[in-house]
């Protein structure tokens, strides 16, 4: 933590100065000392020459009263001076203020580590039910919005407040403040990214210009808290690489960006006084004096809105594929079941895919994962267990979902499928001559469906219930026909013009129940036989015409159709899962979420 710190402000400084404890809050720098404070208390810190170079002839010269002014950091500042607790006298104590500050500092990150850490078990890959792998290619897609994400952080910072002084021959004391600084322009040359493994997405931003406006406001001793003598716009010209380290980490059981590990390089950071028409001793002065306490707030202030909308996305992401695993009352846990990875080609995290409804509890310890059942030649890859397809099917039994009521001329197509005289005695004898119209029947499980992924398919088995009633006028209804079957079916599924098709391959159908009022001794089969082939050319395709679009409708409901998916694959395996697809990203989905939650 110390060695970062003193890195960061190494860098912030061109080398020129140290520091020892990094705040953005407020900061003052006066007679080779940096007072900073942050949250009501100061922290002193001693900035140091570098060693075998003159600060005179290698850098800007360090004002004598420098300070960089929040509304928070006044506030902390008055507490301070009310109080008399934060005063220390003698750089000996200001620099062992610095070190106990240090310390706490660093104490406060690692409690705050810890309790937000994720615990996982010793074999996590044993309780996944959902995998998502990000090939390379997909983050150099998504790579080609981050100069979006960064013109918003540049454009979200907020700059504080920079007033000081700074003594000058014949003129005494020359007091300044820089005030209103906001971004004026701003544009991005280049961007990569790079995957390193086990450690961080590295993300390399050159030539970003920007130009930022304010006022200067300067005048001199004596009268500086009574009125300021003179007052001219300003512009800042600056030419910036920037470099951020994303690493993913887990908490609250989800995956968290921390892109802390921020760098700013200046190549260039000129100021334009109003038509360049002040005294050019004063340009001089202000640009020479200025340039150090400006890089570090430009650093500060950029840096900590890049990791604010670092974690702002993740949190999105988070939501948005939450969202997308639940309707009403069943959903998907989508907590992590272990640390999120970073390899030289993807990007992987694990869930741990256990459903949610009620009182419905389901426990999952031998998934079959392993990162060799996915490759790394297409852009996104979602690994599903069979256990959640199952938990799926038993949550949507206990809602009462698998149900469902034909009437009218859909019963009509069903048992008019053919016209053959086979049909049309089945016919007869089911319904006695009631019209279609004033029948109905209702199918629905009798138990929760068992599902089985197999090479060759997803195979459903189901115990069906069929109970077709006749509804004459003026008189009660009469329950014509009940039966129970079990019915195997072999589903494969595809997805193709944003729409779920899901293909019957074969079917097998057992009868368990089957009573007719036409046949009560059951001598007949011709009504079973039919029944039987009607079930199967029939019946199977209709319920699972109607199961299609209302999932196409649903995943639609959560944002899918805003995505341009290409060559999606559903490829099944004994035991899972695999999606895999190449995908466009939208680009006003990113600039939707920009302008909603900046």
């Amino acid at each position: 933590m110390q060695q970062k710190a003193v890195r960061y402000l190494e860098a912030i400084a061109g080398s020129s100065c140290r520091a020892l404890v990094k705040c953005s809050c407020s900061l003052t720098v006066q007679h080779g000392l940096a007072q900073a404070a942050c949250s009501g208390s100061l922290a002193w810190m001693r900035l140091r020459q570098p060693l075998g170079r003159s600060v005179a002839a290698s850098a800007p010269r360090v004002p004598e009263a420098v300070h960089v002014s929040t509304p928070e950091a006044n506030s902390a500042q008055q507490a301070c001076s009310g109080t008399g607790s934060c005063k220390t006298t003698g750089r000996q104590g200001m620099l062992w203020a610095g070190r106990m500050r240090l310390e706490t500092f660093r104490s406060f990150l690692v409690l705050v580590h810890v309790s937000a850490a994720c615990e996982f078990g010793p074999f996590p890959y044993s309780v996944t039910g959902i995998v998502c792998r990000m090939t390379k290619p997909a983050a150099l897609l998504l790579n080609q919005e981050t100069a979006q994400v960064i013109q918003a952080a540049f454009r979200n910072a907020k700059f504080p407040n920079i007033t000081g002084e700074r003594s000058m021959r014949l003129l005494g004391k020359v007091a300044y403040g820089l005030t209103n600084i906001q971004v004026n322009d701003l544009s991005i040359e280049q961007s990569e990214v790079e995957l390193k493994e086990n450690d961080a997405i590295h993300i390399a931003i050159k030539n970003v210009t920007a130009f930022f406006k304010g006022t200067l406001n300067y005048g001199y001793a004596g009268a500086w808290f009574l009125q300021l003598f003179h007052s001219v716009d300003f512009e800042i010209e600056s030419s910036i690489d920037l470099q951020i380290n994303i690493k993913l980490m887990c908490q609250k059981d989800q995956v968290a960006a921390d892109a802390s590990d921020c760098y700013l390089t200046f190549h260039k950071l000129t100021l334009h006084l109003q038509g360049d028409k002040e005294p050019g001793w004063l340009k001089q002065l202000f640009t020479d004096f200025i340039s150090f306490t400006l890089k570090f707030v430009l650093k500060s202030e950029v840096c900590n809105e890049i990791n604010f909308l670092a974690q702002v996305l993740a949190n999105f992401v988070h939501d948005l594929a939450e969202n997308f695993v639940q309707d009403e009352g069943i959903s998907i846990d989508i907590s992590l079941a272990s640390v999120p990875v970073i390899k030289a080609n993807y990007l992987e995290s694990h869930h741990k895919g256990l459903i949610l409804y009620k009182n419905y509890s389901n426990i999952f310890t031998d998934s079959v994962f392993s990162p060799s059942l996915l490759t790394e030649s297409r852009m996104l890859y979602f690994w599903l267990s069979e256990h959640i397809l199952n938990s799926l099917a038993s949550a949507a039994f206990l809602d009462k979902r698998l149900e469902l009521t034909i009437r009218g001329e859909e019963l009509q197509a069903l048992f008019e499928m053919e016209d053959t005289e086979a049909q049309r005695n089945a016919v007869q004898m089911i319904f006695q001559g009631t019209s279609y119209n004033d029948s109905v029947a209702r199918v629905w499980s009798l138990a929760h469906p068992q599902i089985s992924v197999q090479p060759e398919g997803t195979v459903v088995k189901s115990s069906v219930a069929v109970e077709v009633s006749t509804l004459p006028v003026g008189e009660e209804s009469l329950m014509v026909l009940y039966m129970e079957k079990e019915i195997t079916v072999t589903i494969q599924a595809t997805y193709a013009e944003k729409k779920l098709i899901l293909h019957p391959l074969g079917s097998r159908i057992e009868f368990k129940v089957f009573n007719c009022t036409a046949d009560p001794s059951e001598n007949d089969p011709s009504i079973r036989n039919f029944l039987q082939t009607m079930i199967s050319v029939v019946g199977i395709p209709e319920v699972i015409s109607r199961i299609e679009p209302a999932l196409t409708s649903l995943m639609n409901s959560k944002g899918l159709h805003l995505f341009e998916i290409r060559n999606p694959e559903i490829i099944t395996r004994k035991g899972y899962i695999i999606v895999q697809l190449d995908f466009s990203f939208p680009n006003h989905l990113l600039l939707d979420f920009l302008q909603n939650r900046l």
